[in-house]
Order: C-alpha cells, then sequence, then structure tokens
C-alpha cells in the first residue's frame, strides 16, 4: 500500500482550480459581451496599472511573454478601438500603448465580469473562509495583504 503524496494532491487541486477559475472567467466574459479574449483582458488591466502609457517592451515584461506576443494583442485590441499606439513625445522613434475610451469602458465590463466569476467561484465560502484563503493566497503569491479584496 502507497502512502498518499500531500504535495502531488495539493498540487493537482491547484491546477483543477485554475482550470475552473479560467473557464469561469471565460464564461462570464463572454456572458457581458466585453469582445476580448483572457489574454487580452489581462493586457488592458495590466495597460491600466501603468501611470503613464508604457512601451511594449514594458507590457511584454510585466506580463512575462515575450514581445511579439504582446504585438498580437495590442493588434487586436487597436483593431477594436480599445487602444491606440502613440508617439512617445519626448522620442518619436518610441511607440507607446495607450487605453481608448472604449478601452477603459471595456475595463469597467471586464471587472464586473471578473467580479461575478470571483463570487460563483467563491459563493461555497464563508466570509471567514475567504479571508483565510486570500492570506493564504497573499502568502503563496507574495504580496501584501489589503483590505477589502477586490476583483
Amino acid at each position: 500500500m502507497t502512502t498518499p503524496d500531500p504535495d502531488g494532491l495539493l498540487a493537482e487541486q491547484l491546477l483543477r482550480l485554475t482550470r475552473r477559475v479560467h473557464r469561469i472567467q471565460k464564461r462570464h466574459l463572454e456572458q457581458h459581451a466585453v469582445g476580448v479574449t483572457p489574454a487580452q483582458s489581462r493586457l488592458l488591466r495590466t495597460l491600466a496599472h501603468f501611470g503613464e502609457p508604457p512601451r511594449m517592451a514594458d507590457l511584454a515584461e510585466s506580463l512575462e511573454v515575450v514581445p511579439r506576443a504582446v504585438t498580437t494583442l495590442v493588434d487586436g485590441l487597436e483593431a477594436s478601438g480599445k487602444v491606440r499606439r502613440a508617439p512617445d513625445p519626448a522620442n518619436r522613434r518610441v511607440i507607446r500603448i495607450e487605453l481608448t475610451d472604449d478601452g477603459r469602458k471595456a475595463l469597467g465590463e471586464l471587472r464586473r465580469a471578473r467580479r461575478a466569476a470571483a463570487e460563483e467561484i467563491l459563493a461555497p465560502l464563508t466570509g471567514e473562509q475567504r479571508e483565510t484563503l486570500g492570506g493564504l493566497l497573499d502568502t503563496l503569491v507574495g504580496t501584501v495583504p489589503t483590505q477589502g479584496r477586490g476583483c
């Protein structure tokens, strides 16, 4: 008889949860008719956190992807009017990526979709369990705990 591998079981549970979260978020994105893929959603959210419009290389570094992947995402978002490429006023050779009004509107819809997905996923948990889970996740991802976690 073999002894159970608790770390292996935990790893499998985390992978299953990650896949479930992805499926539920994708469904909510489709229901909210945002018109962006999960990868484009991530780029929009990342773009919104920059103080000034970033360069493509800055986005690639922040997203931890190759620059070519960012180019493809920006192409799609630009075609749908959610971002625009703009020359850097200090250096014409540098192109910055800016959110458009449609991009900001899409971010609002994305937040609502993500919040609905989170509520669906977390529904079985009590408030106390959610707080405990949040603390554990903060520890695992190495972030500082925040008050009133948002989605």
